[in-house]
């Protein structure tokens, strides 16, 4: 397989951008509606492979066109989808998402095929020459915890997204190099409020004593806190001008698996990752605003 093995969600993303968020009860007029291809695991995986990276994807779609879309525009990126398997009589994934004036967002999936990637999806692959798997919470917990063991003991870096945020089980953590969740996420799984730089050290390195090797709390505009071991650190991102967030998280960890493929130090890849992020908010959608390599180059 690939260097980078991404085993997640493939969704179709309907957009439906707003003025502003209605109250509990209150109707307000959307001003367009955008269909665009999206899921956590293809997002990564198309972030990945826009900035050269050797990507295997492992997901499951629906026997509709949205399925069809979404394999052919990963595969049109270079992205090996031979284990990206049609569910007969199923649905495709689909998310809806929420964008307001400020390019924040708030979104509601729909599993649909999904739900069908089972543990047994990974039989059979040959782990040998991964060196780092990407993986998020919106497939079924027990396969996340399976391809983590497996990638675990082939010796690759498994990273975690953590979203959506769920309560993990100890023996997940146990295997994992590097934990990436937002300050929402890393707040739930902490029982702990992040509302800045400092709340958010103290629980990077409550988070990295659960088990995983490393802690990476993305803050959107304020960059990442890394715990490292014996060190916790705030990494800035560059300042840009936003509209859209949507697929931000995504475009972070693909580019922070393409990093460390590279062998880059971890740090110096959070620092790579963070200009990803930062340039995928300067356009609308997910996979549509993820940069290459040229473009991040250029970012001052």
């Amino acid at each position: 397989m690939a260097a980078i093995v991404v085993v997640g969600s493939l969704n179709e993303d309907l957009t439906v951008s707003v003025s502003r968020w209605p109250e509990a009860g209150e109707t307000v007029f959307g001003e367009r509606l955008e269909r665009s291809a999206g899921g956590k695991g293809a997002n990564q995986a198309a972030a990945a492979a826009r900035l050269g990276g050797e990507v295997t994807m492992v997901g499951r779609v629906g026997d509709d066109p949205a399925g069809r879309r979404l394999r052919d525009g990963l595969s049109g990126l270079g992205v090996d989808v031979a284990n990206v398997v049609v569910v007969p009589g199923t649905p495709t994934g689909m998310a809806i998402v929420g964008l307001d004036a400020s390019g924040g967002n708030r979104i509601v999936v729909l599993s649909g095929a999904n739900a069908c990637l089972e543990s047994a999806a990974l039989d059979g692959l040959d782990w040998r020459g991964v060196r780092v798997l990407l993986l998020q919470l919106e497939i079924p917990l027990a396969t996340v915890t399976a391809a983590a063991r497996a990638a675990h003991a082939a010796g690759a870096r498994v990273v975690l997204d953590p979203a959506p945020a769920v309560s993990l089980p100890d023996e997940l953590l146990g295997l994992v190099d590097i934990l990436t969740p937002n300050a929402l996420e890393a707040a739930k799984l902490a029982g702990r409020e992040v509302v800045d730089v400092g709340t958010a050290r103290l629980v990077a390195s409550q988070l990295e004593a659960r088990g995983p090797r490393a802690v990476v709390i993305t803050l959107g505009a304020s960059g990442a806190v890394l715990a490292d071991g014996n060190y916790v650190t705030h990494l800035p991102a560059p300042k840009v001008a936003a509209v859209d967030t949507t697929g931000a998280g995504d475009a972070f960890n693909g580019a922070l698996a393409v990093a460390l493929a590279e062998g880059q130090p971890l740090a110096s890849a959070v620092i790579f990752a963070n200009r990803v992020a930062a340039l995928s908010t300067t356009r609308p959608g997910a996979q549509a605003s993820l940069p290459d390599r040229a473009a991040v180059g250029s970012l001052p």
